[in-house]
């Protein structure tokens, strides 16, 4: 809700490039990060951008590279959700890589590390628990775990040992934030099958769910929707924090979008970059937000709403 009591959706965008740039050694962002990007973004009546961030380079630990790393990333995402802000558009901060030990961050794992993911979380609430318009994407994509890790952590059977939605909610809530947290179901991200009976104890009751679906995922019908997704709707605020098509067109995604406008739920599409389309689903051809075909379904539909 905002102020006033009112409901809130989150629509949007999510905008990749600060999960791997630094740690790939060429910079912060993929892209423009500047006001006229964002004034972009902006334009599509999107009030919500996804930002992906990565353990290492936030922390500045492991030997990251020290240009990108470190009090010069964090400053860099000060910056840059303050100019979403400022564009009337809410900040969903995201642990997309993460590693353990002395390793780097460079691509998705299983679960967040107990090493340092607690730690990261901390600091970022730190940084922003005065700002309502900043929200906390707890671990993007959990995979190959039980339930039971993906609540609690510990040692399981990954090779590292994992901090679980709760260790790292509970991370977030001992700086005082009171910010809304997302916790993305398991089976990277598309099952929420076991997301009830696992959901995490928060004090301040600010706990949505999160949800990832691609036109190639396992529940890609509407009838799926209603059996898997739905319950957890009724019970929590929902947010599809990515979505999309492979294929270059949106239909999946018009699908998609459609039951979730039907059940009030938010939604940000993969992803405010240039890439192609087929390979990375890309929703425009440049910055100044033209977008491709994929993307014009999603541009399309929020300026209907």
């Amino acid at each position: 809700m905002d102020r006033s009591g009112a409901p809130v959706r989150l629509l949007g965008v999510n905008r990749s490039g600060t999960e791997y740039a630094c740690i790939q050694g060429w910079g912060l962002f993929d892209g423009p990060s500047d006001d006229a990007s964002v004034a972009a973004i902006a334009s599509w009546k999107a009030n919500a951008v996804r930002i992906p961030l990565n353990e290492t380079c936030w922390l500045g630990i492991n030997g990251a590279p020290a240009q990108y790393s470190g009090a010069v990333y964090r400053q860099a995402i000060v910056d840059f959700v303050g100019r979403l802000n400022a564009h009337g558009m809410a900040a969903v901060l995201d642990l997309h890589w993460a590693a353990p030990g002395t390793e780097h961050a460079t691509g998705q794992r299983q679960m967040a590390d107990a090493d340092h993911a607690p730690d990261f979380w901390r600091s970022v609430a730190t940084t922003f628990r005065g700002n309502s318009s900043v929200l906390f994407d707890l671990y993007n994509e959990p995979h190959d775990i039980s339930w039971a890790c993906w609540r609690d952590g510990g040692d399981c059977g990954i090779g590292y040992q994992v901090a679980g939605m709760q260790d790292m909610l509970d991370a977030v809530r001992s700086t005082g934030a009171t910010n809304i947290v997302l916790a993305t179901g398991n089976g990277w991200g598309g099952d929420l099958t076991g997301w009830l009976a696992n959901r995490p104890t928060d004090p301040t009751g600010n706990l949505a769910a999160g949800w990832h679906m691609y036109d190639f995922g396992g529940c890609v019908t509407v009838s799926c929707f209603d059996a898997q997704i739905a319950p957890v709707s009724a019970a929590v605020p929902l947010v599809a924090g990515e979505f999309g098509d492979s294929d270059c067109n949106h239909s999946f995604s018009d699908q998609t979008m459609t039951w979730l406008d039907a059940h009030s739920d938010s939604y940000l599409g993969w992803a405010w970059n240039t890439h192609d389309c087929s390979g990375f689903p890309a929703l425009i051809r440049d910055y100044a937000g033209t977008p491709t075909a994929y993307g014009e379904g999603l541009r399309t539909h929020l300026l209907s709403l």
